[in-house]
């Protein structure tokens, strides 16, 4: 099947799916070679006759978790039990569903001397993923801190990863905190707690006026742009995406 682009969008075939944390899966399509995007954008995926719907439909939209030098389009959801993800789960590999866009504008501002924080929460990680990813193979010269919020170590999908980026981007750091680290199998040596004023100052002490970037879910989201608006920080200067999850 053509990878070229009709009025529908383009065909793409899954070609791998894989637990990423608890309750989290990835899912990986073969690329279009006609496909361009901006690390933060996202794409509508329409399943194509699936074996079950329900009210909500065959589409839903996805960050796009992949960077762009990668070679396929990685999406990634938590998984809850919904016909949509149901279908996602057991469609054999080499199935075809169609994607359209890319679209959005959460994409990091242009000036690269500016830093950016980026705040997420839970599978609000997927568009930053993309972006510090594709920061460190670009060698970006881009001041990135990166806030990461899970329950625990099993829930935060990438965590590995995001970490270890610190050792090839000396311009990025990453800090994660656990909001219930003592119900983890694993050891956590990193914050806790809840994302909170205080945290953000003790790492952006010397981050001289950053844009900010919130993705999560809408009450952490509404809290964040509270705690940004209450230090002073310029509507302007924060961009916000809510993930509802269904």
């Amino acid at each position: 099947m053509s990878d070229a682009m009709d009025d529908s969008g383009f065909p793409v075939k899954l070609i791998e799916r894989r637990l990423i944390a608890e309750g989290t899966m990835a899912f990986h399509f073969a690329k279009p070679s006609q496909f361009v995007f901006t690390p933060g954008q996202f794409v509508d995926l329409t399943l194509l006759q699936p074996s079950e719907t329900d009210a909500a439909g065959n589409s839903r939209a996805f960050s796009i978790a992949s960077a762009p030098h990668e070679d396929t389009i990685m999406v990634a959801t938590r998984l809850r039990d919904t016909a949509f993800k149901r279908e996602l789960q057991r469609m054999p590999i080499g199935s075809t569903v169609r994607m359209e866009g890319p679209f959005g504008k959460l994409v990091l501002h242009s000036d690269q001397t500016r830093p950016a924080v980026l705040v997420a929460g839970g599978i609000g990680i997927t568009p930053f993923r993309s972006m510090v990813v594709h920061a460190a193979q670009q060698q970006s010269p881009q001041r990135l801190v990166l806030f990461y919020s899970n329950r625990r170590p099993e829930d935060a999908a990438f965590l590995d990863e995001l970490q270890s980026l610190q050792d090839k981007n000396r311009h990025y750091s990453f800090v994660g905190t656990m909001t219930e680290p003592e119900k983890s199998l694993h050891a956590w040596r990193g914050e806790t707690g809840y994302l909170n004023a205080g945290l953000l100052s003790k790492y952006l002490a010397e981050i001289d006026k950053p844009m900010y970037y919130v993705v999560g879910p809408p009450g952490m989201v509404t809290a964040l742009r509270t705690i940004l608006k209450d230090a002073h920080v310029e509507d302007t200067d924060i961009r916000i995406e809510k993930f509802a999850g269904y």
